[in-house]
């Protein structure tokens, strides 16, 4: 198996790795840690995410702090102005990592504003004067913005999982050594529960998990795809999700779990496999493809479930 190493949205294991520093796993393990690569769903019965049903980046967030032996402070609300005196102060301690933020309103990247409500997580190093200086794991170290214009992304208006305004996370402290192998075997009971279906956390209506999910999604592309669908997929879906995958499966292999490393692994192939039919409008072949993904979630579980060695 040949581990995948490159670009990708990864702004939340990014981040996480920034601020714990040096003794942290790779974001790669820190991903699998989160819960993410273990699922899908249709939220609302048109939005499609290769992660679990009910899962957020938020709720992955601290699964991985957890998982890793760390601990934070996470604050979230307030006004406008309570937010930038907290990052002022958190800040000039330390790191924070900052997030949900509104993506297409961080109009240091080319082509914002945007209103496609898109999140991201970013590592705040400094509230200086009038401008926030921070690390943008989307190709943009030590970028800046005015405090303004950072607040109104930070307020995080149009993300749709996002409970509450200005979420951040600042004082971070390692309060045992976990190594990654150790993490990741502690993360197996939570990834079989995604898989089984975990209905603990509020969904739209009309969300579909699983199986169920990637079935829908095929009579949906069946049925054409409209431009905003087929460009989400296009241009993050598909790419984050055989990537959390193949991730999966790298981490599954390295506990000696070559059965359930194997099943990842076909399924990152199946979602990457996605990526040229759907830019070429071979709408058949994408369909095929979901439905010879849809069934293989079980069959993790059930490897998950029994330890297949």
């Amino acid at each position: 198996m040949t581990h995948y190493i490159g670009s990708g949205p990864y702004c939340y294991a990014n981040s996480l790795a920034m601020v714990l520093g040096q003794s942290t796993p790779p974001p790669a393990v820190i991903e699998v840690l989160t819960g993410s690569p273990f699922g899908f769903e249709l939220i609302g019965g048109t939005l499609p995410l290769f992660d679990p049903y009910g899962w957020d980046p938020d709720q992955g967030l601290d699964a991985a702090i957890a998982l890793l032996g760390a601990r934070c402070a996470r604050t979230t609300g307030g006004t406008a102005e309570e937010a930038e005196e907290q990052l002022r102060e958190a800040s000039a301690r330390g790191p924070v990592l900052v997030g949900p933020v509104d993506m297409g309103l961080l109009l240091h990247q080319p082509g914002t504003p945007t209103a496609d409500g898109g999140d991201h997580f970013v590592v705040v190093l400094e509230v200086d004067g009038g401008k926030v200086i921070f690390h943008d794991p989307h190709g943009h170290p030590y970028t800046t913005l005015p405090v303004a214009d950072f607040l109104a992304a930070w307020e995080a208006k149009a993300v749709g999982y996002a409970d509450a305004p200005y979420v951040m996370r600042a004082g971070f402290v390692q309060e045992r050594k976990v190594s990654a192998e150790d993490a990741l075997r502690a993360s197996l009971p939570d990834a079989e529960r995604w898989l089984a279906g975990r209905h603990d956390r509020p969904v739209p209506a009309g969300t579909l998990g699983g199986d169920a999910g990637v079935e829908a999604l095929a009579a949906l592309v069946e049925g054409g795809l409209d431009v905003r669908m087929r460009g989400f997929l296009e241009h993050f879906a598909i790419r984050v999700g055989a990537r959390r995958l193949a991730d999966a499966a790298h981490c599954l292999d390295s506990l000696g779990l070559p059965g359930a490393a194997s099943i990842a692994a076909g399924q990152a192939r199946l979602v990457g496999g996605l990526q040229h039919p759907l830019v070429t409008g071979d709408d058949r072949a994408v369909a095929d493809g979901l439905r010879r993904l849809a069934p293989t979630y079980e069959r993790l579980r059930t490897a998950l479930a029994s330890r297949i060695v």
